[in-house]
């Protein structure tokens, strides 16, 4: 039997050369997507800053379903978590700056809470598990005995900072910058952890959580903590949108807002981080251009157009990328 030689120092890739491949991508990344604020404005840029929130917490979903291999359909309710966390923050006159990673820890032990005593279920009762977050949540925010903190029906109206140091910025601009920071910021981290032996061991007990288990990883511990942070992600991606739509009720909120999650991790790539984008413009664009098509049946274009996107990519966008990278690779040889 041949046995393959053992790979050689200089082609074994190692965690510091991911760390600064993602950190070269996520600064030209930065420097890219910062001209936006010069040349769009109003709307444009509100849309950009909604997109950049949907995709930190498609990162946070991806980590869970992509990477560890737990299906989410709650997640819409950690993202509420997070953006009223900010707004009571905001409320008793917190800082946004700190308010943000604030709500993002809410939404981690929130989520930690829900996970561990769920780790006895796995794939769609897990999924049906964490569908009821989605469908409890707007209802517990509308309870009489929590709307002296969450406003109840009224919901919680937001202002937008203002640009800090005198900076000739108009609060639409600073935001965006601000959220564009945050953004590069999670992706970092995400980068960082899916590259260390913890994100070996998550991927591991997604793999074969057998085979992970005799390994000596404690499979309760990773998949509990990776839904932690994960529902950290989403609190952080909600927060920002909390911000930018300046205003949080109930009814943004329904349970509608979980299952476009899933959909645009699925439709950006599972497993993939830069997915995360592709799948945030879906969700921002696609129900806005459905409507246009058709407002009566502003759905039924919904539909088919996610069933034309997963029948011609059927691992995602970033699926795509990678086997047209993979054969211009080929025929370059």
């Amino acid at each position: 039997m041949q046995v393959s030689p053992p790979l050689s120092k200089d082609t074994k890739p190692s965690a510091t050369a991911f760390t600064s491949m993602s950190l070269r991508s996520i600064l030209m990344l930065f420097v890219i997507a910062s001209s936006l604020a010069f040349f769009a404005k109003g709307y444009v840029l509100f849309q950009a800053t909604m997109v950049l929130s949907y995709a930190v917490a498609l990162v946070g979903l991806n980590l869970l379903t992509g990477y560890n291999g737990q299906i989410s359909l709650g997640h819409g309710a950690f993202f509420a978590i997070g953006a009223y966390a900010l707004a009571i923050l905001m409320n008793w006159d917190v800082p946004y700056w700190l308010a943000i990673p604030i709500a993002g820890a809410v939404s981690m032990l929130a989520g930690y809470a829900f996970g561990r005593p769920a780790l006895k279920l796995q794939g769609l009762y897990l999924a049906l598990a964490t569908f009821t977050l989605s469908v409890v949540l707007p209802q517990l925010l509308k309870y009489k005995h929590l709307q002296p903190w969450t406003g109840g029906v009224g919901g919680i109206v937001l202002t937008k900072p203002d640009a800090p140091w005198g900076l000739p910025l108009t609060p639409d601009q600073y935001f965006y910058l601000f959220a564009l920071l945050v953004t590069c910021a999670m992706f970092l981290i995400a980068r960082n952890l899916i590259d260390s032996g913890t994100g070996r061991a998550i991927r591991a007990i997604r793999d074969h959580q057998m085979a992970a288990t005799s390994m000596g990883i404690n499979h309760q511990h990773y998949k509990s903590m990776t839904f932690a942070v994960s529902a950290f992600f989403a609190g952080v991606g909600g927060s920002l949108s909390a911000l930018a739509v300046q205003f949080v009720s109930p009814d943004s909120f329904t349970m509608f807002l979980s299952i476009s999650l899933l959909v645009g991790v699925v439709v950006g790539g599972i497993g993939t981080l830069w997915g995360a984008f592709f799948g945030a413009t879906f969700i921002m664009f696609v129900p806005e251009i459905a409507e246009k098509v058709s407002k009566d049946a502003a759905w039924a274009v919904y539909g088919v157009v996610l069933i034309l996107l997963v029948f011609a990519m059927p691992k995602g966008v970033m699926g795509l990328i990678n086997r047209l990278r993979a054969g211009t690779a080929v025929q370059a040889r």
